[in-house]
């Protein structure tokens, strides 16, 4: 009797590419060089410039990690990276307008299809820039702003500025740091106070080049009240030579606001997927990750929530698949800040032949908080989806990391 789950997933979908045709390329390898080009080509105001900059420098004083996902890192080579690739760098609203083998890649990947049955509205990034952006009227009539990061920082400065960088600094990590000097592409959203999104926003991140790196940069505020649902998937064709993707995301929900972003990233095995997304939640505001990744060579991500305010909310929901080759280094982080704050954490993975799947997971309730005894967390997490949950014994006041084992199939 064959006890094993049917793991017949359509992992290569995303497996085809066309011909590179490209109006900016910033070349090989990372320099100052490279950095002041995306800033001039971008048209970047001098403190995004400066930031960049100061980035780049943090980006070089940091080492690799030294856990025991490092060894892969050792991969990547960054002189032959591609840092900048674009064919245009305004964002079409109709689909007609779009370049016609970008719009062949999307169109492929079925996502007019799901705009017109499901979402409220859609980016598709191709490479280093947005090639589509749009949203249903009534949402813009609402006040909601769903645009590229670029179109956000030149026309909302006043709300995408005091945010940028707040809630993951430069200086966070590694590869938060080379985002920071590369950035290029990603999603602003804005939601005014009230308003609830009843549909899906989604962006989508393709990646079409060879020796390529894709660093988007995503910040979403839901302001006091408000409701909002944030839907993503990733797809790169297989190659040889590795592929770097290295996004940053910000999420900011406000007093009594609600968030929830699904993640579905579907790399192909040359892929590097290194990535730091964190939230802000202040009083009694919610916030759920629910993280799916089924690709890449190594995936190293942790999305968290700080807990800022009383009686805030968050809860990560994290599926891992290891496929022969592949390493998922996945978890959560949940930092309570204020009183009566509730996180709860779920993860679970599968290692199917010489894939590896391995937990990361932080808690930190500090003993100083007066309503201690009122401030919980939850954590449990799997090996496959046929066992049963292993938990923790649910965290007390202080520093509490949550050991979880994967084993292979």
């Amino acid at each position: 009797m064959n006890t094993k789950p049917d793991l017949d997933l359509d992992i290569d979908s995303g497996n085809f590419s066309y011909p590179e045709d490209y109006a900016y390329d910033a070349g090989y390898g990372l320099s100052e060089e490279v950095v002041n080009y995306i800033a001039d080509v971008k048209k970047d105001p001098q403190w995004v410039r400066e930031f960049r900059l100061k980035a780049l420098e943090v980006f070089r004083s940091k080492p690799n990690p030294t856990h025991w996902a490092s060894k892969d890192l050792e991969n990547i080579h960054y002189d032959n990276i591609r840092y900048y690739l674009a064919k245009d760098q305004t964002a079409k609203r109709t689909w007609e307008e779009v370049p016609e083998d970008v719009k062949r890649t999307f169109e492929r990947l079925g996502i007019p299809e799901k705009e017109r049955k499901f979402l409220a509205g859609v980016e598709a990034q191709f490479d280093s820039e947005a090639a589509y952006s749009n949203m249903k009227e009534a949402l813009s009539d609402q006040g909601v702003i769903f645009v590229g990061s670029k179109e956000g920082l030149d026309k909302y400065p006043e709300i995408f500025r005091p945010w940028f960088g707040k809630v993951i600094p430069t200086a966070d990590n590694k590869y938060a740091a080379l985002n920071s000097a590369v950035f290029s592409g990603g999603s602003f959203i804005y939601v005014p106070k009230g308003v609830k999104v009843k549909h899906p926003l989604q962006a989508y991140f393709r990646i079409n080049a060879e020796n390529f790196g894709q660093f988007e940069r995503t910040l979403i505020i839901a302001d006091e009240g408000s409701e909002v649902t944030y839907m993503e998937g990733c797809t790169a064709p297989k190659f040889e030579t590795a592929t770097l993707h290295s996004a940053v995301v910000e999420l900011v929900a406000l007093k009594g606001a609600k968030m929830q972003y699904i993640t579905v990233q579907n790399w192909s095995a040359n892929v590097f997927n290194l990535v730091t997304k964190r939230a802000l939640a202040m009083e009694e505001a919610e916030v759920k990750w629910i993280d799916c990744n089924i690709g890449s060579r190594l995936t190293m991500k942790y999305p968290g929530v700080i807990l800022k305010g009383r009686k805030a909310r968050g809860e990560v929901i994290s599926i891992a698949l290891a496929n022969n080759g592949q390493h998922q280094d996945t978890g959560a982080k949940m930092i309570h800040a204020a009183d009566e704050t509730t996180s709860n954490i779920v993860s679970k993975s599968i290692s199917i032949g010489k894939g590896r799947s391995s937990y990361r997971g932080l808690v930190h309730i500090p003993r100083h908080l007066k309503g201690c005894k009122t401030t919980r967390n939850a954590t449990r997490c799997s090996s496959t989806p046929s066992r049963a949950p292993t938990p923790t014994r649910p965290s007390q006041c202080g520093v509490r990391r949550t050991p979880c084992s994967t084993r292979p199939v």
